[in-house]
């Protein structure tokens, strides 16, 4: 090869024959292929977001202990009173189940199924005692309703009935007739209670009630008794 023909290599590019575009009116290739043009030198720092200033916030309302323990005496109070008064309502609601009081057919009166003592404590045995002095509990010998005086006796040695239920009209109750005197009747002894004592024996009901007659002569009472027809079996009061 002729090195001679090979042209020496320029020390710098050759702008002789190249145009001039002024700066200004150069175009702007950067932002066609997503690069920002170029800024200024950047500040310091930013501050993006100022931070919201928080809510002033009061002073804490924090109950003193003694208030504390007074809300807490208050409150336990009142369900001590809630849990009283649901026992007592329990206790009348149980008390006005069959063998309290009560009248279906309307009449006010009281049914008195528990046998309480005797004011005055009778000397048995008793002869002689009229149905007005019957009392809820009471065991009789030789048992005959319609008699106008019987004998009384303790009810652990023999005896042919035992008063169990009574149920009393009020005085100012006009007579009711035999009829609903006798339903009444049934009603007392359907509500009687009697104790385990009642299963040794063969016994039935026998009802008693008052005549018009009576009535007018203040007879107010219906009565219910548990006899047994052998005689005086019965050994024991049936009652609870």
């Amino acid at each position: 090869m002729n090195h001679q023909d090979v042209p020496p290599k320029p020390g710098t590019p050759p702008t002789s024959g190249l145009p001039q575009v002024p700066a200004a009116q150069a175009p702007d290739h950067g932002r066609a292929h997503g690069h920002a043009p170029a800024q200024g030198p950047a500040p310091a720092s930013v501050t993006w977001s100022q931070p919201r200033p928080q809510a002033e916030r009061g002073p804490s309302r924090k109950l003193p202990a003694t208030t504390r323990r007074t809300l807490w005496k208050a409150l336990f109070a009142v369900v001590l009173l809630a849990v009283i008064a649901g026992l007592v309502w329990l206790a009348l609601w149980l008390n006005s189940s069959p063998g309290s009081s009560g009248d279906d057919d309307g009449a006010a009166g009281v049914l008195e199924t528990t046998a309480a003592p005797r004011a005055t404590p009778l000397p048995l045995p008793r002869d002689g005692v009229q149905p007005a002095d019957y009392a809820l509990g009471d065991c009789f010998a030789d048992f005959d309703p319609e008699a106008l005086a019987s004998r009384l006796v303790p009810c652990d040695t023999g005896h042919s009935a035992q008063l169990v239920a009574v149920f009393r009209y009020p005085e100012s109750e006009d007579y009711p007739g035999a009829e609903a005197l006798k339903a009444k009747a049934l009603e007392a002894c359907q509500a009687a209670r009697l104790g385990p004592a009642a299963n040794e024996y063969q016994l039935n009901y026998q009802r008693s009630f008052p005549s018009s007659t009576s009535w007018e002569s203040g007879d107010r009472r219906v009565d219910c008794y548990v006899t047994a027809s052998g005689g005086n079996v019965i050994k024991a009061s049936v009652l609870p």
